[in-house]
């Protein structure tokens, strides 16, 4: 069973919750810096408790990136409910996707995987984490199809798995926000409404 401050049988004595929320700060520093291939034993180490202590929290480095990634998963889906009440479609669109664009290089090497796992299969939470972006992102494209500020023929999984696209061939870049930030404009001029149709 995966040891969480709210998923755990019994509540963590306060000095395992300091342990666990250590690692957690480190664990995310350092996937920024790193990518989620980091150091675990350099992550326990920079938060202060042994390894092993790490490993009770998190049995696996899939269990850390899930601690990790799940609160930044519900931030970006908040974000994009709260940009529904925007005026300009347009904008909030362009909103949204940009910040799931620095979501994704934040952590190198899930960008694939959280984009693209409920067509691919995997982990059941990131398959969740999918489908709660997927659906946020699909109705903020949706307002912009009806508005006339996104062509219609624009589809969620198409526009959705560029989004992934770009982050992926962004990460590597001397400059990975200001080449993703290209690429998005890019992407967002090829969305908008070709006047010479009816």
């Amino acid at each position: 069973m995966r040891e969480t401050p709210s998923g755990a049988a019994r509540p963590m004595r306060a000095d395992a919750r300091r342990n666990y929320e250590r690692l957690l700060d480190q664990a995310r520093i350092a996937f920024a810096e790193h990518g989620v291939d980091a150091s675990l034993d350099d992550i326990a180490r920079r938060a202060g408790v042994a390894s092993g202590t790490l490993y009770r929290h998190f049995p696996t480095r899939l269990d850390l990136i899930e601690a990790v990634l799940g609160e930044r998963v519900t931030e970006l889906a908040e974000l994009g409910r709260s940009l529904m009440d925007e005026p300009d479609t347009a904008v909030a669109l362009a909103t949204w996707l940009r910040a799931a664009i620095n979501h994704a290089l934040t952590f190198r090497g899930l960008s694939a995987a959280v984009m693209n796992s409920a067509i691919d299969g995997g982990d059941e939470l990131v398959s969740a984490w999918h489908a709660e972006t997927f659906a946020v992102g699909a109705a903020l494209l949706d307002r912009a199809r009806q508005s006339g500020t996104v062509t219609a023929s624009a589809q969620d999984t198409d526009v959705l798995r560029m989004v992934g696209a770009i982050a992926w061939a962004a990460q590597d870049a001397q400059d990975p926000t200001a080449q993703a930030d290209r690429l998005l404009t890019l992407l967002l001029n090829g969305l908008r409404p070709d006047p010479s149709q009816p």
